[in-house]
């Protein structure tokens, strides 16, 4: 059926050699630009994301923020505004951002975007405007073949008791109040967590810190299936390269580090399950080498995804959109939860 879709609408998928799909739009008569081209394949593209949990279009010659920001108005329900980033961006238009401030000698590890806010994307869209001349991939893995493959007492904890995030906003380290939350106002920060069930502290020398509990396994809103949706690796100490973390504890101490992750119960998450879970998304990870005009679409909570180092310049925008909530840690149990 959906073969048929692409004969209709002149364009063609193909599985990638690492298995991630790729949509071909070179077809695209001259003349259509890339929103008008989005527009008539709507629920073909939406249909393919469902099912494959992310897809590459090649071919649609997007060159500019703006041309991002047409096509997800058209393939998207609603724009997503962020908070609660983890690292400073850039926003081109509504729902339309930079790429995320990121040393570009050290990865992004495997991260849903935004899992642990009340509410965040359920789609996001990537486009290369400029391909780094190495490395710098947007890798994906599968979240509910990386729930299958975890050790089942890992998923059993964390599907009981979820996973904790706690922050400190520090002068010059990751995202500032501003960035974070839209304002630096302390009531309507104040007002925020109180809204999205955060804990908050303000220290002596004024900067904040928060502590937020989230589910660790979800339930697709669409799909039903279950997902492992969360940052407890990306987020946690001992994924910082040694020199880094070093540096942050003995600038700010242990409990002041711009973020990290615990169990749900407070417990310290060890090196040990970091490792398992960064070698168990590595070991499903798909990429594709980043071409200029490449879109990527994206279902936030089917897949996860990363971003490799790289040399040389790079230009990819995010966009995030239809806002889901994956809701907040109740009773649950094993990989049949939520």
């Amino acid at each position: 059926m959906l073969s048929a879709l692409f004969r209709k609408n002149r364009a063609t998928t193909t599985p990638a050699p690492d298995g991630l799909a790729v949509l071909d739009a070179a077809d695209t008569p001259d003349g259509t630009d890339a929103a008008a081209w989005a527009a008539d394949r709507r629920e073909t593209l939406r249909g393919l994301v469902a099912e494959r949990g992310a897809l590459v279009v090649r071919g649609l010659g997007l060159r500019t923020p703006a041309d991002v920001g047409s096509v997800l108005r058209q393939v998207a329900e609603q724009p997503v505004a962020e908070r609660e980033a983890f690292a400073a961006r850039d926003r081109h238009a509504d729902g339309v951002y930079t790429s995320s401030a990121w040393p570009p000698n050290q990865p992004m590890c495997m991260h849903h975007e935004l899992s642990y806010a009340a509410e965040c994307p359920g789609l996001m869209l990537f486009a290369c405007l400029e391909p780094p001349a190495e490395g710098g991939a947007t890798a994906v893995a599968d979240a509910t073949a990386v729930l299958h493959a975890l050790p089942a007492d890992l998923v059993e904890r964390f599907a009981r008791e979820g996973w904790l995030l706690t922050r400190a906003y520090n002068e010059g380290i990751g995202a500032t109040l501003g960035q974070s939350f839209g304002t630096d106002d302390r009531g309507a920060v104040e007002a925020y967590c109180r809204a999205h069930a955060i804990d908050w502290s303000w220290q002596p020398d004024g900067s904040l810190r928060t502590r937020q509990r989230r589910h660790a396994v979800v339930r697709h809103p669409v799909s039903g299936l279950n997902c492992w949706f969360n940052q407890i690796a990306f987020l946690n100490e001992w994924t910082m390269a040694p020199e880094v973390r070093e540096f942050l504890v003995e600038e700010y101490g242990p409990d002041g580090l711009p973020f990290n992750t615990r169990y749900g119960n407070g417990d310290p998450v060890p090196p040990d399950v970091v490792e398992q879970i960064n070698k168990t998304y590595e070991a499903l990870t798909v990429r594709r080498p980043w071409q200029r005009g490449d879109l990527m679409l994206v279902d936030n909570i089917r897949t996860a995804h990363s971003r490799e180092a790289y040399r040389g310049p790079r230009e990819v925008v995010v966009a995030m959109a239809d806002p889901v909530r994956p809701g907040l840690p109740g009773p649950r149990t094993g990989r049949e939860a939520a």
